[in-house]
């Protein structure tokens, strides 16, 4: 977020909406912030616009989907340096069934968020897929069995 962005208590609140539910319209907002709707409309575009506001989607039932195996992945490097992140991060971002990457500090380099069809399946990608990048030194898997919170909604300070 840029630092000159100012976010008043009417954006806020514009925020906790959206991220509650995007699907609501311009008219429902503006009266549930109390401002007109041409105004609601400019504070939103705003948002969007100063990247504040990234983007819009659908929560997607994984199991519902056939999507029955999700799980974190830590993921160590042979050697933690320039060309060997940009050439895992180039690798990992063409694999579709990773879905979160994320740099980390502690005793791995990264962590994957990986979600599969079945076992059978992961242990395809781990085997043919994330383990012959060839900077990959090792691979930690951590099974999700059971979610207790997932939320996407993010505290307005």
């Amino acid at each position: 977020m840029p630092t000159n962005l100012k976010i008043d208590q009417t954006d806020r609140k514009i925020l906790e909406i959206l991220q509650a539910n995007a699907k609501i319209t311009n008219a429902q907002l503006s009266k549930e912030i109390g401002l007109s709707p041409a105004p609601t409309l400019e504070r939103v575009k705003k948002l969007e616009n100063s990247g504040v506001i990234k983007s819009y989607h659908a929560q997607l039932d994984t199991g519902t989907i056939g999507l029955g195996v999700n799980t974190f992945v830590m993921v160590t490097l042979k050697g933690h340096n320039k060309k060997n992140i940009d050439l895992f991060l180039d690798e990992i971002n063409r694999i579709e069934d990773v879905i979160e990457c994320h740099h980390i500090t502690g005793s791995g380099d990264f962590i994957l968020r990986v979600i599969a069809k079945d076992i059978t399946s992961y242990q395809k990608l781990m085997l043919e897929k994330v383990s012959e990048i060839e900077v990959v030194d090792s691979l930690q898997s951590m099974i999700i069995l059971s979610t207790f919170k997932d939320s996407k909604v993010m505290p307005i300070p």
